[in-house]
């Protein structure tokens, strides 16, 4: 333990824990304290002004990195007949239908995204308790019920992140590889940002993002000047 310690405190020296730092500037500081023996994932942690216990200040929604997350997502999709046909031609990990249910209501979750044809709801509306903690129950406002399977799987596989903001009004999610170089990180950071300062709800008073900062797996948060994320934050 002490040497995870004294590794974390290496880490941290030279960032100023107050200080807020541009962009392409904090990015650079995370890259370079990246020193796992795996490629560590980058974060995004954005504080918002909403209360998300009032249902007009919930923001959730998914957004299409542009570089995508450097991770390759296992796909499950409860369909049938064609459609079922459709997802697994497009490369749908896991396909399904009560079968599948079974599965899953088994303890079985061998996939990391869920998607499922509107007609295949009652059925999947069993595994809330199962899916819904994970944060993987379908959703059409995510585009995870719908009857385009094949380009929800392509997205799926593709970078599509999605988002929630959650108890304490924090919205988090991965935003790439540090092996990714800066402009690919730029870009994505901020298409993730952009997506989040679009899905503003309209209980939403005062400044939207109020803070954001950026990490990886196991380096130190680095704060961001939000003005250097973009002029969607000013919305």
């Amino acid at each position: 333990m002490a040497h995870i310690g004294k590794r974390i405190a290496k880490a941290r020296e030279g960032i100023e824990r107050t200080k807020l730092y541009a962009l392409d500037e904090a990015i650079k500081l995370v890259r370079s304290r990246a020193k796992a023996k795996f490629d560590e994932s980058v974060e995004i942690a954005m504080n918002l002004g909403v209360d998300p216990k009032h249902a007009d200040q919930m923001v959730r929604g998914v957004v299409n990195l542009p570089n995508g997350t450097g991770r390759v997502l296992r796909v499950a999709v409860f369909a049938r007949g064609p459609k079922a046909d459709e997802a697994k031609a497009a490369g749908a990990d896991v396909v399904g239908a009560e079968d599948l249910v079974n599965t899953v209501m088994g303890g079985a979750i061998d996939f990391d995204r869920c998607i499922a044809t509107p007609d295949m709801m009652p059925l999947v509306g069993r595994l809330g308790k199962v899916l819904g903690p994970r944060g993987m129950m379908p959703n059409p406002k995510v585009g995870t019920v719908t009857m385009d399977v094949a380009n929800a799987v392509k997205a799926s596989k593709g970078g599509a992140v999605e988002f929630r903001v959650e108890k304490a009004g924090i919205v988090q999610g991965t935003v790439g590889k540090a092996s990714f170089d800066e402009g690919k990180l730029v870009e994505n950071i901020r298409a993730f940002v952009d997506a989040v300062a679009k899905a503003k709800p309209q209980g939403s008073k005062g400044a939207y993002i109020q803070r954001v900062a950026i990490s990886s797996t196991q380096g130190p948060g680095v704060k961001v000047e939000v003005s250097s994320l973009g002029a969607a934050t000013t919305a």
